[in-house]
């Protein structure tokens, strides 16, 4: 992983890049981001919780078709 050498480097690298005046809409967006990434994980999260359907397995519902021959296709 990154060191505190390597990432201060980086940090200087995109204030030049960006400049100073771009640094504060880059860090609101990317806390955006993160907040976002945030509540969408701990949604997945308990949308798959152990109550639900018992554990990992999934029922879908439906009927079976057998196909002896080939579907026409051109």
């Amino acid at each position: 992983m990154f060191g505190l050498s390597e990432l201060a480097v980086i940090l200087v690298v995109v204030i030049v890049v960006l400049g100073i005046k771009k640094l504060p809409e880059l860090t609101r967006s990317a806390g955006k981001a993160a907040r976002i990434f945030k509540s969408e994980a701990k949604a997945l999260k308990e949308q798959d919780s152990p109550g639900a359907a018992s554990g990992s397995e999934h029922v879908v519902s439906g009927t079976a078709v057998e196909r002896n021959e080939p579907s026409p296709r051109s």
